[in-house]
């Protein structure tokens, strides 16, 4: 037999069998599908919480309140507390620092007209923006002159302002809106930075001058963080010792005891990011690639039966000339037919679902061109590795025997 009649007499023993060939398939299907959908998933969430802390700026150092120790023993309650005069010693001593912007916030009922939402308010200083990457949309940013004087003026972050009615968000320039019953003017609104999760969405905040909530609204000197912008990631380890050296002083805390602080590097939390969600993405490509040895086993399974059912055929080709590796090749290449069919079609259904995911869920997700390549190639070393079983077995039949099979 030549080749294309080995071809020809596979093709048409699927499509005589179109329902058993497309259940066969239809672990193939799921499998690459599950694999191709997965990835996406896990390459978009990887690139989501990139450009998330990137956002933030990698030369950013955050400075937050330690743990206290008592004889050496750290306190599982007990916190220590940064001061507004920890972030004055930072600005004025630090000599490896862009800018230091200490934060003091809560969340509160924010009022505007008959609209109402929680949202966190934050008392910062003017060069909020600068460090932590933000740019207003519209209006302007409070003055150092608006936090000496205490004024009370806010900047809305773009969710902050949509909730309070405002459409579009920068139409809430010039409105005045409540903060504990106190009366603010909205000077400006910021852009968006979107990258909004289930537990925060960086465009719900207000910003008010440090001083105005320092005196008018939290009534407290206590800071929740020092931001804390390095010249450049080169000159981070020496910013973190200055820091370090800085607070230390400021707190008086005698040599061979514990910092009452913690540093955390942005560089460093990028990187433990991205590890995290690359191992949970091999994770779950792994789990994914389960289904297609699942499918591969169906389709041998189906083909074992096919051989059974076709003993009759097997020996009446032989008798008429069929040599072993016509037969082995006939039922080879019918495994492998099923297994491409499936992985083409399961490409379109994973690159669909992924496609549905990013547009209908708003899920960041990435199809990758690698992961179709792989799941394609692995769906056709499937019909290799689990064909080859049933193919020789058909091919060692007995004619015989097999024309005298019922």
């Amino acid at each position: 037999m030549l080749l294309g009649e080995i071809v020809g007499v596979a093709l048409e023993a699927l499509r005589v069998n179109k329902l058993r060939s497309l259940l066969t398939m239809l672990g193939i299907v799921i499998g690459v599908g599950a694999v191709i959908a997965v990835v996406a998933l896990g390459r978009g969430a990887q690139q989501a919480v990139n450009e998330r802390i990137s956002s933030l700026g990698t030369t950013m150092l955050t400075v937050i309140p330690g743990q206290v120790f008592t004889g050496g023993v750290a306190s599982s309650t007990d916190r220590a507390k940064l001061y507004v005069e920890d972030a004055t010693a930072l600005a004025q001593r630090g000599t490896q620092f862009a800018g230091v912007e200490p934060e003091m916030s809560r969340t509160l009922q924010v009022q505007y007209r008959n609209q109402n939402t929680s949202t966190q308010v934050i008392g910062t200083t003017p060069n909020y923006l600068d460090v932590r990457k933000y740019s207003i949309s519209a209006g302007r940013m409070f003055t150092e002159a608006d936090n000496d004087g205490r004024q009370r003026v806010a900047v809305l972050g773009a969710t902050t302002a949509e909730n309070l009615g405002a459409n579009p968000p920068e139409s809430a320039v010039g409105a005045t809106i409540r903060v504990r019953g106190i009366q603010f003017e909205v000077i400006g609104v910021l852009a968006s930075k979107g990258g909004a999760s289930g537990f925060n969405d960086p465009d719900d905040q207000v910003l008010i001058p440090l001083n105005t909530g320092r005196f008018r609204v939290f009534d407290t000197k206590e800071l929740r963080a020092i931001n804390v912008l390095a010249a450049s990631e080169a000159q981070i380890p020496q910013a973190m010792t200055e820091i370090s050296s800085i607070l230390r002083r400021q707190h008086r805390l005698p040599s061979g005891r514990d910092d009452d602080f913690d540093i955390r590097n942005m560089s460093d939390f990028l990187n433990a990011a991205q590890q995290t969600t690359q191992v949970f993405g091999m994770l779950l490509a792994g789990i994914a690639t389960v289904s297609l040895l699942v499918g591969g086993i169906g389709i041998m399974n189906i083909m074992l039966v096919s051989v059974t059912e076709r003993t009759r055929e097997v020996g009446i080709r032989k008798a008429l000339g069929a040599t072993r590796f016509n037969i082995l090749a006939q039922f080879l290449i019918e495994a492998v037919v099923l297994c491409l069919l499936g992985g083409i079609i399961g490409i379109l259904v994973g690159a669909g679902t992924a496609i549905g995911m990013r547009y209908g869920l708003h899920w960041n997700t990435d199809v990758s061109i690698g992961a179709v390549i792989a799941a394609f190639v692995f769906s056709a070393v499937v019909g290799v590795v689990f064909g080859v079983w049933p193919a020789r077995r058909a091919a060692s039949l007995d004619p015989i025997v097999a024309l005298r099979y019922e």
